[in-house]
């Protein structure tokens, strides 16, 4: 009787075939293991951050008089929750930019860094300090209207900032350590609702034909009008002119949002003599 070569072959090849699928197996199980450790890893990151955050420390509250002040609006400003894996983030560019390729978005819209060097260039200034900001309100991409109170003390770096805004998004208020004053707050829109009615509302854009000097503008207007400033916290595109009642440009070149809010607040500290 010949021997069945052929039927022995096919064995040992199921065998081996049968081997490379539970080495495969145990490769996948070890990758999804290394994965939830890597997931786990970044919630107790964001735990930490929002553990950390219970509250937010609050500058010295300067006394409001009747000298005139002004008013900031950042519009179209890049926060949004997504959640990436198990976990909610605030999305970014740098450190979500595949998952926003995969959802066919433009990673270079989500930057939550702009929004904050630009608060961070509003609250930082002589102008405020010396008790000159009235009120400032951002808008998201997304329509979310939330109010910074002037005495808020914004953490200096990204990831502090992007807990912060999480926080801020899911809880819809932030409110001082220890005590229970509400610093920032989602609030109903439209925004014109919050404005004095003396105000005078200035939208900013590169796209605006009228270009003007920032220290004749602003010194030209009467101090009996509260001067409301729209700035663009976005990456690109411009702000909207339903509710602006002029719309200047301040430079010849394109400005970062950070740089517009310099100048504005540069050009009235030299108005009003605040050195």
């Amino acid at each position: 009787m010949v021997r069945p070569y052929a039927v022995k072959g096919r064995k040992h090849k199921k065998r081996r075939m049968e081997q490379r699928d539970d080495a495969v197996a145990e490769e996948a199980a070890e990758r999804g293991e290394e994965e939830e450790e890597v997931a786990a890893e970044d919630q107790k990151k964001v735990d930490a951050v929002l553990d950390e955050l219970p509250g937010i420390p609050s500058m010295t509250p300067v006394e409001k008089s009747k000298q005139p002040g002004v008013i900031f609006i950042l519009e179209k400003a890049s926060l949004e929750i997504g959640k990436v894996g198990k976990n909610f983030h605030l999305l970014n560019s740098d450190d979500h930019g595949n998952f926003l390729r995969k959802q066919n978005l433009n990673p270079a819209d989500y930057r939550p860094d702009i929004v904050h060097h630009a608060l961070l260039a509003i609250l930082d200034s002589p102008l405020t300090k010396a008790g000159r900001l009235q009120a400032l309100y951002v808008r998201t991409e997304k329509g979310v209207l939330f109010e910074v109170k002037p005495n808020v003390r914004m953490p200096r770096t990204i990831k502090r900032f992007s807990g912060l805004m999480l926080q801020l998004l899911q809880k819809l208020s932030i409110t001082t350590t220890g005590k229970h004053e509400k610093l920032l707050n989602v609030i109903k829109n439209p925004v014109t609702q919050y404005l004095p009615v003396n105000s005078r509302i200035i939208g900013l854009s590169y796209s605006s034909e009228k270009l003007v000097e920032l220290k004749d503008y602003v010194a030209a207007a009467s101090d009996d009008t509260t001067l409301v400033f729209v700035v663009g916290a976005m990456a690109h595109g411009k702000i909207s002119k339903d509710y602006t009642e002029d719309y200047i440009s301040v430079s010849s070149y394109p400005l970062s949002a950070a740089c517009c809010i310099a100048r504005i607040c540069n050009s009235l500290e030299h108005k009003w003599r605040i050195l």
